[in-house]
């Protein structure tokens, strides 16, 4: 049990399971340097820096006191001047990835939207269907940077300043939808939900391929007797009479479900849209 009541998960993945109360004091720079002892020679941004460079090369797995120690030459005593533990040197982690900056908005995303006669509402409103393609773009990138972050429960994550400022940027971008908060705050929810989804899944599919030695046409070679059979059978006619290339590796799915949610979106900002003007 944690100071602050709340119990760390055992594998260690879960944020706000350690001393919330001193990972937020480490955050907002009430804890940077250790209260006793001779003049420290580490800072809590190198330690930090060393964990999710670790944990980046490795996984999560991998990051431990005795660990950071060994990369940074010094006793695993000493880091415990900084930070407490795992638990809470993974709020800290989390907070210095999930801040990471937003690139510009794409070129030809914008440029699709003003081919379509679209333009972004309100005064030095960025135009927001470009701040989506760009956030989704962004998470995507971070995944694949970090893709540890994968194995982290964020139900309750500890918000720092890095977060926070990740946030606001992305909220910036969206502001010339015209929706409520709660709104904008549910496509942030949808569009990492769903780049959340095809990064596990391809994750999940790199990761068979180390524990099993298979490659994916190798593991799906093996089944192809039996599938052909199957689709002979009659059993499954939707799935018979599809084209070869149904499942290709070719196919952008990530393109596809991206323009749709945006597409989708668009038609919420149009109802918002009419009902302010019949209102």
């Amino acid at each position: 049990m944690a100071n602050d009541g709340t119990t760390a998960a055992t594998d260690g993945t879960a944020t706000g399971s350690g001393d919330t109360a001193r990972s937020l004091e480490l955050l907002w720079g009430g804890g940077e340097r250790p209260s006793r002892g001779p003049k420290p020679g580490l800072t809590l941004d190198r330690i930090v820096t060393a964990a999710v460079a670790v944990a980046d090369a490795e996984g999560l797995s991998a990051v431990s006191m005795r660990r950071l120690s060994t990369e940074l030459g010094t006793g695993t005593m000493s880091l415990y001047r900084y930070v407490p533990g795992k638990a809470e040197l993974l709020d800290l982690m989390l907070d210095r990835v999930l801040g990471e900056p937003l690139p510009a908005p794409r070129e030809e995303a914008a440029g699709a939207a003003g081919a379509r006669g679209e333009t972004a509402a309100g005064p030095g409103a960025p135009d927001w269907r470009a701040a989506v393609d760009t956030m989704a773009r962004s998470y995507r990138d971070n995944l694949r940077r970090h893709p540890w972050l994968l194995k982290i429960n964020q139900a309750r994550t500890v918000l720092g300043p890095s977060a926070l400022r990740g946030l606001e940027l992305a909220l910036g971008g969206l502001r010339g939808m015209g929706l409520r908060d709660p709104e904008l705050i549910g496509v942030i929810i949808t569009v990492n939900s769903f780049v959340e989804g095809l990064a596990r899944t391809q994750a999940d599919a790199a990761e068979a391929v180390r524990q099993t030695g298979l490659s994916d046409e190798e593991f799906w070679d093996r089944q192809r007797p039996y599938l052909e059979r199957a689709m002979l059978s009659g059993a499954y006619p939707m799935m018979a009479t599809m084209a070869e290339d149904t499942f290709s590796a070719d196919f952008d799915h990530f393109a596809f479900g991206l323009r749709r949610l945006i597409d989708g979106f668009e038609a919420l900002v149009r109802e918002r849209a009419e009902e302010g003007a019949t209102g």
